[in-house]
């Protein structure tokens, strides 16, 4: 993409403003399991996820499956964020990665590693969707993983988007995010 120099001297310092993001005591194990340091915090809301995620379909969801992914949805993100040098808020980072200071971060990057993570759990009872919200506009457009009951339809899926909060997950009912207007993009798979 051509970028007219002088467009460029002004965006930089407007870049470079934001704050770097960082998540102490997050780390990649032996194992290729993301170890964090499990605050109170940390603790409740992943299992809040957990729940949400079982109750989407009580007699069908694997708990173990629901613990598995609500775990890596808060964990793996943060892991990404120090990977990735992260810097909020998540506008200035995506101009940083769009000059090449960055080497990850837009939404379809979060997109495209929460999805690889969570196929490489074999989900047995789930399913995993792309989601897109505002499709071709370019200041607006916004991708992230949706994940629904095994064979359950994409509306009826949460939302889990590390991007809008800089690398700390948000998560919702797709109907009960008041931000984006989600669409199926691509799934399951």
């Amino acid at each position: 993409m051509f970028m007219p120099k002088w467009v460029a001297i002004l965006a930089l310092p407007l870049a470079m403003s934001g704050c770097a993001v960082h998540y102490d005591g997050v780390h990649l194990g032996q194992n290729g399991q993301v170890v964090a340091n499990m605050t109170p915090e940390l603790q409740s809301n992943i299992k809040a996820l957990e729940t949400a995620l079982i109750s989407m379909s009580p007699n069908t969801i694997s708990p173990a499956e629901a613990k598995a992914v609500a775990y890596d949805a808060y964990v793996y993100p943060m892991y990404l964020a120090n990977d990735w040098n992260l810097t909020a808020p998540p506008s200035t980072h995506n101009t940083l990665r769009n000059f090449d200071k960055r080497k990850a971060g837009l939404c379809v990057d979060w997109a495209r590693a929460m999805r690889a993570r969570m196929r490489s759990k074999h989900l047995k009872t789930f399913d995993l969707y792309w989601g897109i919200a505002y499709q071709g506009n370019a200041w607006r457009e916004h991708s992230t993983l949706i994940v629904t009951a095994k064979g359950k339809p994409f509306s009826s899926g949460i939302i889990l988007d590390p991007w809008r909060d800089s690398g700390r997950l948000f998560w919702s009912r797709i109907p009960d995010d008041q931000r984006y207007p989600w669409k199926y993009f691509e799934g399951p798979g």
